[in-house]
Parts: structure tokens; C-alpha cells; sequence
């Protein structure tokens, strides 16, 4: 099958292309250029005014719990929660997804069913045979590792060496460092999600704070392991130069969402990949507190966005990097494309708009108030998705 997208402005991975074709054949763009000659049996896509994009590649998002269980006492079936997922994010453009499962030891905010042992290792057995069954997307495994939870390190070494794991970060949540250096606003989210008295509030924290921990060998037996088989390490809330020494010590090349601006731009300096998460450019700062994403994208020191809980915002903290702070286009688009393909060692073949990469290709429309969304998408050269508004 082939297929044609004629007369767009095509999101190249430095610059924007105006009004040039692009044609896709067997799976993978085969030519990107002005009037390009359409053959019988060709797919044609007017694409007059609108954008071309390469399909967005998101590198650490939990929806996938959110749908398999949106209340704390209600569980989804999970291949219904999988499927539905997907039918969703592909309408926001993404079309590689490394869904981000929690390994937890404990946790503070109360109990998620989909978090157990049990149910992690349905849905990651689920992702994995997705590869091999009908599906739209294509679905990775991002596991992220608490470094509380001493009791399934043998189970993350199993999935790591059976080539369920794509990605892997290990994660430090407790109380007075990382994400929740701030005690008083840790225990103000705490209250939100308990109903705690000061003292309980106070007494779990403690507790929290003097758990038992993996031991630094061990993790680095683990990331050894991951890094043999190809995979991804990340550091998750690096808060500290000092935690980045640590984290490099691993094996890290990728930090995911630095506390604040110093660290984020240490990290960069260092050749980390750095990540931030699409709603904070949305909500115009970090919902605990930490650093901006959009200055730390202005200054240099974020290259790669994720989705985190809210998938449509990849696509809207693009434009409006764009349109609101000036930043171009091009540019602002290898957040959610080619960096997050670089950084998880996809890029020869995803993550950007050029001959030769598999074709995962978006045709993005605007609305009058210049909304945009998703019109067309297309996954390995088939084309998946057609949606317009009406009036």
C-alpha cells in the first residue's frame, strides 16, 4: 500500500517544509518533496493547511492505570483497558507508547489495586503479547523501579532478561528529598489523599523515611543487566548534583524530571537526557512544586517531553511553545518525537520525518480558534485514523 500526503507544511526534524508531499510505501516514507508524482492505486491525503508531524513517542506515562482502574475499588478488565488506551492515545498522536508500570514497595497515599505484584505482571504480560496480536500503537514497558521494594528484584532481573522490560528507572519517593523535598507540602498531599491528623501525618513519615532500602550493588547489578540487554536507565526527581554523581554511577543516561532548573541544566551539561512532563508546560509550572518546563526548555536544559498522566498534552504543550513563548516549531516537536526516540535508542528508525524511517506519520488539522488535533494517523505505513469536525 502506498500513500501520499500532498500539500502540507511537514514538521522536518530542523525545519519546516511548506507545502511538500510525502510518500509512504511498504511501511516507510519513501520520498519527501514538492509535487510528488501520485501512481495509480495511490492513497491520496490533502494535507492543504495543515501540519505534518511524526508520530509522538511517549517515555513514561501511568495512564494505562488510570484506565485499568480509574477508583481505588474499581478494576477494569485489563485487555479492555489496553485496547481502549490505545484507541485514545492514537487520537493524540502518539503511536509509541512505553506505558510506566509501578514496581512499589509501599506507598504512602493508600492502596491502588492495579500496583499489587499480581496485577503489574498481567499488564506487562498483556503489553508484551500485544507485539504479536491486533493492535493500533505500538506498546513498550517502562518499568519503574522503587528502591524500597527489596522483595521483587529477582522478578525485575526475570522480565529484564526475557525482553519485557524497554526501559527502565529506578525511583526514590520517600518523604525529605527528590520529589518530596518539601515536608509541608508532602504531608498537605498526603491529607488529600488520607484522612490524617498532624501527628499520624508526621508518624508516617517517619515510617517512610526509615525504610529499608536496595542496596547501591544491587541496583547497579540491575542497570548492568538492563544496559547488556540494550535498555534504557533513567533516574527519576534528581534533586542534587551529588544524586546525579550517583545516578551516572548506575549506568543513567537519561534523568526524568529534575527538581529544579540548576540540576536540569547540570544534567544536560553532563550528556543526560532530560525529561519533563507535557501537562507542567500546560499548567504554566510543576503541580509539586518544582521546576518550569518551559523555562527549562528556553534555557536548553529539557529536551525531551512525556505525557506523565495526561496523554493530550504532548501535542498542546508543542503549540503552545510555539505560539505563546516563541520558540520554533521544529524544534519544539523533537520533544515528544526524535529526542524521546534517541534517548530509549529508537532513533535510526522512529522519531522523525526523513527516507528511510518507518512511517508513523500525523496529519494535524487546526481549528477557527486554533485548536489543534489530530486528523490523520498513520502506524508503520497504515493508515489508522481518520477524524474531522463538523459543524
Amino acid at each position: 500500500m502506498s500513500i501520499v500526503i500532498q500539500n502540507g507544511t511537514v514538521v522536518g526534524p530542523h525545519s519546516l517544509l511548506v507545502q511538500y508531499d510525502l510518500r509512504i510505501h511498504d511501511g516507510l516514507i519513501v520520498a519527501i518533496g514538492r509535487q510528488l508524482k501520485a501512481e495509480a492505486g495511490d492513497e491520496l491525503i490533502d494535507a492543504s493547511g495543515s501540519w505534518v508531524f511524526p508520530g509522538f513517542i511517549d517515555i513514561h506515562a501511568d495512564y494505562i492505570e488510570h484506565m485499568a482502574a480509574p477508583r481505588p475499588t474499581s478494576l477494569m478488565g485489563f485487555s479492555l483497558s489496553l485496547r481502549e488506551a490505545e484507541r485514545e492515545l492514537l487520537t493524540h498522536g502518539i503511536t509509541t507508547m512505553f506505558h510506566s508500570l509501578s514496581f512499589y514497595g509501599s506507598t504512602d497515599f493508600g492502596s491502588n489495586p492495579i500496583r499489587s505484584a499480581e496485577n503489574s505482571r498481567k499488564l506487562i504480560d498483556l503489553i508484551h503479547r500485544s507485539h504479536h496480536s491486533d493492535h493500533l500503537i505500538r506498546h513498550r514497558f517502562h518499568a519503574r523501579f522503587e528502591i524500597d521494594n527489596v522483595e521483587r528484584i529477582d522478578e525485575l532481573k526475570g522480565l529484564i532478561t526475557d525482553g519485557k522490560v524497554h526501559l527502565l528507572s529506578f525511583m526514590d519517593h520517600s518523604p525529605g528529598q527528590g520529589q518530596y523535598r518539601d515536608l509541608e507540602l508532602y504531608k498537605l498531599i498526603l491529607k488529600g489523599y488520607r484522612n490524617l491528623g498532624e501527628g499520624e501525618a508526621d508518624q508516617l513519615i517517619q515510617t517512610s523515611q526509615n525504610r529499608a532500602k536496595v542496596p547501591f550493588e544491587t541496583l547497579r547489578e540491575i542497570a548492568t543487566l538492563a544496559r547488556e540487554a540494550g535498555i534504557a536507565v533513567a533516574s527519576h526527581d534528581d534533586d542534587t548534583v551529588e544524586k546525579l554523581d550517583v545516578v551516572q554511577a548506575l549506568g543513567s543516561t537519561i534523568s526524568e524530571f529534575p527538581i529544579t532548573l540548576e540540576v536540569a541544566a547540570e544534567a544536560k551539561r553532563r550528556g543526560l537526557h532530560t525529561v519533563a512532563g507535557a501537562p507542567n508546560v500546560l499548567l504554566g509550572g510543576s503541580h509539586s512544586g518544582n521546576l518550569s518546563a518551559a523555562e527549562a526548555i528556553m534555557q536548553g536544559s529539557v529536551d525531551v517531553l512525556c505525557s506523565d498522566y495526561y496523554p493530550a498534552s504532548m501535542l498542546h504543550a508543542v503549540f503552545q511553545l510555539h505560539r505563546e513563548n516563541g520558540l520554533p516549531l521544529a524544534d519544539m516537536t523533537r520533544l515528544i518525537t526524535l529526542n524521546p526516540a534517541r534517548a530509549v535508542g529508537l532513533g535510526d528508525e522512529l522519531g522523525s520525518l526523513e527516507v528511510g524511517k518507518r512511517a508513523d506519520v500525523l496529519v494535524v488539522r487546526t481549528l477557527g480558534d486554533g485548536f489543534p488535533h489530530v486528523a490523520n494517523a498513520i502506524v508503520d505505513g497504515r493508515q489508522l485514523l481518520t477524524m474531522g469536525y463538523r459543524r
